[in-house]
């Protein structure tokens, strides 16, 4: 009797540790299936059924070549990845830009959020004012986002030097990228 007792246990905690990976789940430690300790290499295998773009040997130093885009097979653009070293297959993945609106945090935040609902789920950190973009700080989740100046007020928008405050970014504006940096 302990015996189908262990073993009704087993198969019970078996069961419910084999929930799939939600591969378009995005958290501090995860995009889909890639996490933050994972290597280049293991890239093929994470991705098999979908379309890896790497940089060629010998474009180390043009702009982007250390670049890796996952696409699926049906074309959709997922992913680009950064790792740390060019062409290593040793190094993991630094920095990833999310491409796909179906990559989503669990407080329901993806690509097409907008800037009250990512400021509502999570608390910005920072805005910083660059040349073409403001990038918007989410440090507590690792991920940032720029949006365009030209939905800034005239006073921040020509000045690289203005401080951007975070009251200043309409409500409905929209990130022009996401990024998770490990």
């Amino acid at each position: 009797m302990k015996k189908v007792i262990a073993l009704i246990a087993i198969i019970i905690v078996l069961a419910s540790c084999s929930k799939d990976q939600d591969p378009f789940e995005w958290n501090k430690d995860r995009v889909g299936h890639l996490t933050k300790n994972m290597k280049v290499f293991q890239l093929d295998s994470i991705y098999a059924n979908d379309s890896i773009v790497r940089a060629i040997k010998g474009d180390e130093f043009s702009n982007g070549a250390n670049q890796i885009e996952i696409f699926e097979k049906g074309g959709a653009h997922l992913l680009t990845l950064t790792p740390s070293e060019a062409l290593d297959s040793t190094a993991t993945i630094e920095n990833i830009i999310i491409r796909d609106e179906r990559f989503t945090t669990l407080k329901g935040i993806n690509k097409n959020s907008t800037y009250n609902e990512i400021s509502t789920a999570y608390k910005i950190s920072s805005v910083d004012n660059m040349i073409d973009d403001a990038v918007v700080w989410v440090n507590e989740e690792n991920f940032y986002f720029t949006i365009s100046k030209d939905d800034l007020p005239t006073d921040v928008k020509f000045d690289i030097s203005a401080s951007i405050e975070k009251t200043m970014i309409p409500e409905d504006t929209k990130p022009l990228y996401m990024f998770v940096s490990w």
